[in-house]
């Protein structure tokens, strides 16, 4: 019975963890990524479309970011979706084709800003955990009655093990990101 919440418990945060990495990737860098226009929706004949399901993205220099639309009568809505990205600073060119972004350099103050932005995505993400692991200890309280406080114990201290593990990896997802961001 202990083994099984503190299954779910890890699967549970096992998936914040993969937030947290998913929400680090959206941070810009100073290099062009494709993962950086995962949650851009463009607004499609009125409805609101992931940017992936209209277009195939490429990035054919370190830099530079080429999405190719499937449909070419949404160049301008893919384009004007870019633009309305918040903390981006990129001005896409339309061709008539496909839409280039091409991503200037981060000033050092950008870079820090960045990295603060990073660190408190990654605060987020440990809140996730131990909100997690207080919903599972307290599940655990409630079991109390019957398998016994020993193995309530024993449950609740596997349950910090498992919250530290997942805690230290959002760190070590945190300290490559910075380590990324701050790379000149």
């Amino acid at each position: 019975m202990i083994a099984d919440v503190l299954s779910e418990a890890n699967s549970r945060m096992e998936r914040a963890v993969e937030a947290a990495k998913e929400d680090f990737a959206t941070v810009r860098t100073g290099r062009a990524n494709p993962q950086m226009f995962q949650r851009v929706l463009v607004d499609y004949y009125g409805t609101p479309t992931p940017l992936q399901q209209l277009a195939a993205l490429a990035n054919p220099e370190a830099r530079t970011l080429v999405i190719t639309p499937y449909d070419k009568s949404a160049l301008t809505a893919i384009e004007q979706a870019i633009r309305d990205i918040p903390n981006l600073g990129v001005n896409p060119t339309n061709d008539g084709n496909l839409v280039r972004v091409t991503m200037p350099e981060l000033t050092e103050e950008r870079r820090k800003e960045y990295v603060k932005l990073v660190k408190g995505k990654a605060e987020d993400a440990r809140v996730r955990v131990r909100g997690i692991r207080r919903q599972v200890k307290d599940d655990l309280t409630a079991l109390k009655d019957e398998i016994g406080e020993d193995d309530v114990a024993r449950g609740e201290k596997d349950l910090d093990a498992l919250t530290k593990k997942h805690v230290d990896l959002i760190d070590v997802a945190l300290t490559a990101k910075e380590a990324e961001l701050l790379e000149v």
